[in-house]
């Protein structure tokens, strides 16, 4: 059957800037969509004129889930056994209502298949309603209406007031999607940390806490419709642009952690950041929230997917443009103002990963082998910056070398795996033998016919022992050397050309 969705994904692959592009096509005038001028408007729900088409799994899900919602509903239970925690009086006198909320509705417009789906429960936590869930299915005859064995165990994410997580959620594998099951909420932020107080709250509260306007629809389970409480995020996914629903400052200042999702997003997406939330990501307020309020790991979680993302060169042209280098590229552990990036380097080091890896040649085969090779490629090149920092001595005469700042900065600042750690120690202190012979090779095969004073780096032989000493992970150590010598601007863009005529060694 033909979707009934008008906008479709067309994948469109440039080779000069290795984007998705995501376009979009309606048949029918949006004249329903809001005009507002400014997000802090009073809010209405804008239905799309658009349906979602639920695949045959996503439609049993969905029927499961207004059955368990029926079979509460009609359960004559004491409030005290049907919600284990205070609810709003107004909230207690409700019908269950079920909503797919977020990122699952924004790909399912883009034609973009998703397995994870949130679930937003209106009047209940997210472990009350896997209880009841677990509690239908286990009757008999109830899982082999949806083709179930049977509901295994809940993962409980428990209220932790210490977190601010005053309110449970549970995540359920079924039908082949990840499933979490949460309550509509709204939150309340302190100045020092990311971590709200949260509350029940309503459909509208739900969406304009969220950290985009495309992000931040429901789909209503009930009414089978697409739900657009900021009157905006429709509207924003045709003109593809990544903007806040509340005003940006104070969004970030709540939890600067938004920051980098937008840029994850826009990066993902192809989306334009809306201007007055890019002026308040450049704000030095914004910076020092997001390094104060954040953990390193939030932080190195949202840069990993970026870098493993279908454009981490605009990922990091963004960080770059919006002066974020600094905030995400440090070393939290060391507070030595002296020890500064060359942040002058950064734009030439991933430009040269970006040319590497959108050529189609012998080159980007050499050295770009696989997904774990390009990512390894964009996560040195965003370490370049450090590469002139000094070496810190050893800490007593004859001890071991400390880490060079950029590994410490790749452990410490972004929280990047020990095998990682060690590729950047390996490039940082091999970067001289990397580029020196690097340099030969390109001069040699320069000079095809012009005899070889000394050592022939051309030769297979040499090419193999030096492989044979910087490992396994050589492709990436020569990567980082050429694009420090591009950073320095120097010839090792030729360099790199050359490198794609030399037999392989490995």
């Amino acid at each position: 059957m033909p979707s009934a969705n008008p906008i479709k994904r067309e994948a469109v692959e440039h080779s000069a800037a290795k984007r998705r592009k995501l376009s979009s096509a309606t048949d029918r005038r949006v004249s329903v969509l809001s005009d507002m001028d400014s997000p802090t408007q009073a809010v209405r729900n804008v239905a799309p004129p658009v349906e979602i088409e639920l695949t045959q799994k996503e439609s049993i899900l969905r029927q499961l889930l207004l059955d368990v919602a029926e079979y509460i509903d009609a359960s004559a239970l004491p409030d005290s056994t049907k919600h284990h925690l205070a609810l709003p009086e107004e909230l207690a006198k409700q019908k269950l209502v079920l909503r797919f909320v977020g990122g699952w509705v924004r790909d399912k417009l883009l034609g973009v298949p998703s397995d994870d789906i949130d679930v937003a429960i209106n009047n209940m936590t997210g472990y009350d309603f896997g209880l009841r869930m677990k509690e239908y299915l286990d009757i008999p005859g109830n899982p082999a209406k949806y083709g179930l064995q049977g509901m295994g165990g809940l993962h409980k994410v428990e209220a932790n007031p210490e977190k601010s997580k005053h309110l449970e959620t549970v995540p359920v594998r079924i039908f082949g999607f990840d499933v979490d099951l949460v309550n509509l909420r709204t939150e309340e932020y302190s100045e020092d940390s990311r971590n709200p107080q949260m509350q029940f709250g309503t459909p509208e509260e739900d969406a304009l806490r969220r950290d985009a306007t495309v992000n931040a629809m429901f789909y209503n389970l009930t009414t089978s419709s697409i739900e657009d409480f900021t009157g905006r995020g429709y509207k924003d996914m045709q003109v593809k642009i990544i903007r806040t629903p509340l005003e940006p400052y104070q969004t970030f200042k709540d939890d600067p952690l938004r920051v980098l999702r937008l840029i994850r997003f826009a990066s993902r997406l192809g989306y334009t950041i809306d201007p007055a939330a890019e002026e308040s990501m450049k704000n030095p307020e914004i910076q020092a929230a997001l390094k104060a309020k954040i953990s390193r790991e939030r932080i190195g979680k949202e840069l990993e997917k970026m870098l493993k993302g279908p454009d981490p060169c605009t990922a990091l042209g963004l960080i770059d443009r919006l002066g974020l280098y600094e905030t995400i590229f440090s070393d939290p552990t060391k507070n030595n103002d002296k020890l500064k990036p060359n942040v002058g380097y950064f734009r030439h080091s991933y430009s040269m990963v970006h040319e590497i890896t959108e050529r189609d040649d012998a080159t980007q085969q050499i050295f770009i082998r696989d997904a774990e090779d390009r990512y390894l490629a964009w996560q040195v090149a965003a370490l370049v910056p450090w590469v002139d920092a000094p070496q810190q001595p050893p800490s007593r005469p004859g001890g071991k070398l400390p880490l060079p700042i950029a590994a410490d900065v790749a452990m410490e600042g972004i929280k990047s795996t020990h095998k990682i750690c060690t590729i950047v120690t390996a490039a940082v202190r091999l970067r001289e033998e990397i580029s020196g012979l690097v340099h030969k090779l390109a001069e040699q095969n320069r000079r095809p016919n012009k005899p070889v004073e000394g050592e022939d780096v051309r030769a297979r032989d040499v090419l193999g022992m030096a492989v044979r000493r910087w490992g396994s992970s050589w492709r990436t150590l020569v990567v980082f050397a050429i694009c420090t010598e591009v950073a320095d601007e120097s010839d090792a863009k030729d360099c790199m050309l050359y490198l794609s005529t030399t037999p392989r060694t490995h």
